[in-house]
């Protein structure tokens, strides 16, 4: 069975979730899931996970910087805090192109960011929107984000666009209704294009509407391929077993360490190249390769998850 992660172009309109619908309907695996949704209104790179391992590393991606291009319009603010909404305020914003420049340069660094009451954030196990359809508008508490960078500002009075790389979690509908609050007038987002995901660009994605199965299957890149950044470890083989029916690993299972890590970080466990499991470090890298070469057996690492062998 086909298995893997698939760099895909969500196009406007659809949901991440018609993404992963269309996929399974393409290729008859049942197995797929997203690493982050992206709004309907948006466009963009939608990171899947085709197949059971592939599906189980989605955490690990999530975590990756994302870099949008937005266009916002001043003057305006919706319930949902972009153009698709209810709007619910409408003022004048006649300000300059340096004064807009400086509110926008404002927010890059870390702030507090408000979620929109319209979003796939969870509340007691319910999305937000589903919430602020039944009527209940859940208000959560302001989240720390990160701005890296901030480029190829436009501006015509009405309209700002620009470039943003941002931390995971960041929303870019939030950051244009804060820039807008800056500014004293409001704005909403009314186009939104998500460029990267880490390493994976808008402009090497496929369409998995507009793809054939054979399309999306050519297109899949393995779990190692994109946790080749990841430190690990490399197994011996009488402890592979060991290891695929839930065993922590111990020192004397590793045959190789890969790479340099601290403790409580994520490792990947191979055996023969591939990646059979995921687990937590309790000894940094460095101190476990002196434990070698004394011979005591200890614990290495805490096994999160098993991949296992196949799709």
């Amino acid at each position: 069975m086909i298995s893997g992660i698939l760099n895909a172009f969500k196009p406007k309109g659809p949901t991440s979730h018609d993404v992963v619908d269309e996929i399974r309907k393409k290729t008859g695996i049942k197995k797929v899931g997203h690493a982050g949704t992206l709004d309907p209104f948006a466009r963009g790179v939608l990171i899947i996970g085709v197949g059971r391992r592939a599906t189980r590393i989605l955490d690990l991606l999530k975590g990756k910087r994302k870099i949008y291009w937005v266009k916002m319009r001043l003057g305006i603010i919706t319930e949902t805090f972009d153009i698709t909404g209810q709007v619910v305020e409408e003022n004048e914003c006649e300000v300059d192109f340096e004064t807009v420049k400086k509110a926008v340069e404002k927010f890059v660094g870390e702030y507090d960011q408000v979620p929109p009451a319209y979003s796939a954030r969870k509340y007691k196990g319910k999305k937000l929107y589903e919430l602020a359809r039944e009527g209940k508008i859940i208000r959560l508490p302001p989240k720390k984000v990160r701005i890296y960078r901030v480029w190829d500002l436009e501006y015509d009075f009405s309209y700002l666009s620009f470039r943003v790389e941002t931390s995971p979690g960041t929303y870019i509908r939030s950051l244009c209704m804060d820039i807008g609050y800056e500014l004293g007038c409001g704005a909403v987002a009314v186009e939104l294009v998500r460029e990267a995901v880490g390493e994976f660009k808008l402009e090497d994605s496929l369409n998995p509407f507009e793809a054939s199965a054979e399309d999306i299957e050519r297109n899949l890149v393995s779990i190692e391929r994109v946790l080749e950044w990841l430190p690990g470890v490399s197994l011996r083989k009488e402890a592979v077993e060991r290891v695929l029916n839930g065993s922590h690993i111990r020192l004397s299972y590793i045959d190789e360490i890969l790479g340099s890590f601290g403790k409580g970080e994520t490792l990947k466990v191979l055996w023969n190249g591939r990646i059979i499991a995921l687990a937590k470090s309790e000894r940094t890298s460095n101190f476990l390769r002196t434990l070698v070469n004394t011979g005591r057996d200890e614990r290495a690492a805490k096994l999160e998850k098993v991949l296992g062998e196949s799709s």
